[in-house]
């Protein structure tokens, strides 16, 4: 980490100077000006690769089986001709700044997870990340923080002051980026976004969505974002055994009393516990049924437009009554307030469980590719047939981690090259399908797909899929995250999940989902007291009532405690933060 601070004026004093000399490096590329993209919601102007990369490879495209000549040329040179145009907005190439003119070495902080520890017990061996290296020219230093340690270890790091180059998953900040950038951690990116990042310029320009939600509500571009080419599918739901179906002769239910008549005739055809209803890792309040009384999990926004707390709902009495029921006629697991992922998932492929709420990739790795199980998905249910069945797990374009450079950073321009190459071409690849003819090839269109026989479905370990999406390729990162073509549990012969996932996304009204509004620094500092009592209290009686360990009517105390530690200042919060994003 570095010991120095460098001052916001020196950065900005860098910014006017150094950066001419990096435009004009382009071998002919494309201007600054054009990369950033004026039009908003346009294909975008891009820059010709440099000269020494002009051969042609479009006949990768379609070639099942290139020569190791070519997966060098793919794997070591900047040439991106074999990818197609592949989305309605073009993907920019301008690679002028690669490789990087001096040695330089960037410390990156960068959480990881029980998955991805599990492949790469050391980021720095990560064989995507090593190969970007190779190809910016600019070496890596992983900082990871111990597993279930890593909001502890942020803090300390904010507040010791001793900071790296570039912090991944930055939002973390008390106050998310707005404060990160004001309270002088995070540097301002604003007047040098054009010029150091044109790659990641010209992509979050060239929507108005991607655009909106990149900046503070002051305006202000405060970290690079992953962005999405489209708007991801939903990814949990309602998910049915196919056997289940075929043992009661009852068809896929719509309403709440058809779902409930369903988990009783499963009951009775041997589920002894029909509903996995969740577990102690957050899938207890999800929408799916709390959402047909309009008692979403948290904030929402109300069909009038403004900021609602789900909790709060007219009809939250009617909901904690039905599964209430449910819970005494022994429809749902009775340790959903307490099983972990593991004794979940053990549940789910016993003979014990019918219905699962969660995501489709999961349950297609659990149910379908271990135990061929088939499974159906329903739509969320709703009170009266015929209703729009409704969900809040819409996906804008922004998508991913956001990364902030830090204003300890001692080469900006370096860190802006870095993190600007995943909005390449090339980073698009690399990132989101790793290398090139061992993991993926590029099919007649020029878009990258997983073959039968390359690692992603032969790993040497025997990790499962759900593993890999982390040792092959970068799951989750401040770049373009092509999740419906890349993710192998959505891709992979066989699997039926991202149709499931397409299905639920065009078919349930997702009008209701929150966008990813900024509050201030000291809106969000008051909005987090208030959440964690308002939490706190929502789960807590919640539970007891759901249980029968409350009646239900302890929802009214519930209700008037939630008014009286500040309910209406946390809606009002909110509603703030959604009235300035609707005015960017």
């Amino acid at each position: 980490m570095k010991k120095k601070l460098v001052s916001l004026l020196l950065v900005l004093a860098m910014a006017a100077t150094g950066l001419a000399g990096c435009a004009g490096n382009a071998a002919g590329t494309g201007d600054s000006a054009e990369q950033s993209g004026e039009a908003q919601g346009e294909s975008q102007s891009v820059s010709t690769p440099p000269s020494n990369f002009q051969e042609d490879l479009t006949s990768l495209r379609g070639n099942k089986t290139p020569d190791e000549e070519e997966i060098d040329k793919v794997n070591t040179t900047l040439n991106d001709t074999y990818l197609g145009e592949v989305f309605d907005t073009v993907i920019p190439n301008d690679y002028s700044a690669y490789p990087y003119k001096e040695d330089v070495t960037l410390d990156v902080w960068m959480p990881s997870n029980s998955i991805l520890s599990s492949v790469c017990p050391d980021l720095n061996n990560q064989r995507v990340f090593k190969q970007l290296q190779e190809l910016t020219g600019i070496k890596l230093n992983f900082i990871v923080p111990t597993l279930g340690e890593e909001t502890t270890d942020f803090n300390l790091m904010i507040a010791s002051g001793d900071l790296p180059d570039i912090i991944i998953d930055a939002k973390r900040y008390t106050g998310g980026i707005a404060a990160g950038v004001n309270e002088g951690a995070y540097l301002d990116l604003t007047d040098i976004v054009d010029e150091y990042m044109p790659n990641y310029s010209a992509w979050r320009n060239s929507d108005e969505e991607r655009r909106k939600t990149t900046i503070t509500d002051e305006g202000i571009v405060g970290g690079v974002y992953g962005l999405a080419p489209y708007n991801e599918w939903c990814w949990f739901g309602l998910l049915i055994k196919q056997e289940a179906l075929d043992k009661t002769g009852l068809p896929v239910p719509e309403t709440v009393d058809e779902l409930h008549d369903f988990l009783v005739a499963c009951k009775e055809a041997g589920y002894s516990q029909p509903l996995n209803y969740g577990s102690n890792y957050g899938q207890i309040f999800t929408g799916i049924i709390n959402g047909a009384y309009g008692v979403w999990d948290w904030m929402f926004v109300d069909d009038n437009g403004k900021a609602a707390w789900g909790p709060g709902q007219e009809k939250a009495k009617e909901y904690l009554t039905t599964m209430q029921n449910w819970y005494k006629e022994g429809l749902i697991n009775t340790d959903w307030a307490t099983a972990d992922f593991n004794q979940r998932m053990a549940e789910a492929v016993s003979g014990d469980c019918a219905v699962m709420m969660d995501s489709p990739d999961t349950m297609w790795g659990y149910w379908k590719e271990d135990n061929d199980i088939d499974f159906v998905a329903a739509l969320n249910p709703v009170l009266t047939k015929g209703e729009p069945s409704r969900q809040t797990y819409r996906n804008f374009k922004q998508t991913g981690s956001i990364a902030a450079i830090t204003t300890q950073c001692e080469n900006v321009e370096a860190a802006c090259a870095f993190l600007d190459f995943a909005f390449t071409k090339k980073g698009w690849e690399i990132y989101n399908y790793g290398s090139y003819g061992d993991v993926h090839l590029i099919d007649e269109n020029g878009l990258p797909y997983y073959m039968p026989d390359g690692l992603m479905y032969n790993d040497p370990d025997g990790q499962p899929i759900s593993n890999l999406i982390w040792k092959y390729r970068i799951h989750d990162f401040a770049n373009i995250r092509d999740e419906h073509n890349s993710n192998p549990l959505i891709t992979a012969e066989g699997s039926y999940s991202g149709d499931i996932r397409k299905y639920w996304t065009e078919t349930m009204d997702s009008s209701v989902t929150m966008p990813p509004v900024t509050l201030t620094p000291d809106e969000s500092a008051r909005e987090g007291e208030l959440g964690t009592v308002l939490s706190t209290m929502r789960n807590e009686y919640f539970s007891k009532i759901i249980m029968g360990q409350l009646p239900v009517d302890a929802y009214d105390e519930f209700l008037q405690k939630a008014k009286a530690q500040g309910l209406d200042e946390f809606v009002g919060l909110w509603q703030a933060a959604l009235d300035r994003y609707n005015a960017r």
